[in-house]
């Protein structure tokens, strides 16, 4: 049995096979293997006995729920009006400079992916963003730069 298969069999003993386990099946696929691959949604179909489209409608409605492969570090940035109005797009600029990547891409070494994402709850200390779960507040560039090369010195360190 392919590990993948296992996995999704394992998450529908734990939740089980109503169409009410479907989210929390596929939350706990993106927590093991950082993204929902095709294989993945299939298998949940078989396995809770729905159409495949059903899975991948699913999968792609939610924003906190990927269908490709993310990096290391997941970059969210809040677009809410009142981040724009804080400065929003400067820092996404500033981290499209500093990572080489543009928006919804991923850094070629894997380890960064940037995106936009609604609100953070932090509006009051705009812009904001968050890194996989740890929030950023009154962002800058400077700030944004700092941060980003923390995350790097770390990965230097860990190798």
């Amino acid at each position: 049995m392919s590990e993948v298969k296992q996995l999704v069999k394992d998450l529908a003993e734990e939740h089980g096979r109503e169409m009410e386990s479907l989210l929390p099946i596929l939350q706990g696929i993106e927590t093991r293997e950082q993204h929902i691959s095709q294989e993945a949604m299939v298998e949940v179909a078989r396995e809770l006995n729905i159409s495949a489209a059903q899975v991948y409608g699913t999968a792609t409605f939610y924003s906190f729920l990927h269908t490709k492969p993310l990096g290391k570090y997941v970059i969210r940035v809040c677009k809410t009006i009142t981040c724009m109005m804080h400065g929003k797009n400067q820092i996404i600029k500033e981290l499209e400079n500093v990572l080489k990547v543009e928006l919804g891409a991923t850094t070629h070494d894997g380890e960064f992916t940037l995106m936009e994402t609604n609100c953070l709850g932090q509006c009051h200390k705009g812009p904001a963003m968050l890194i996989n779960d740890t929030p950023y507040t009154e962002l800058t560039p400077e700030k944004v730069r700092e941060i980003i090369m923390q995350y790097r010195n770390e990965e230097i360190h860990a190798n």
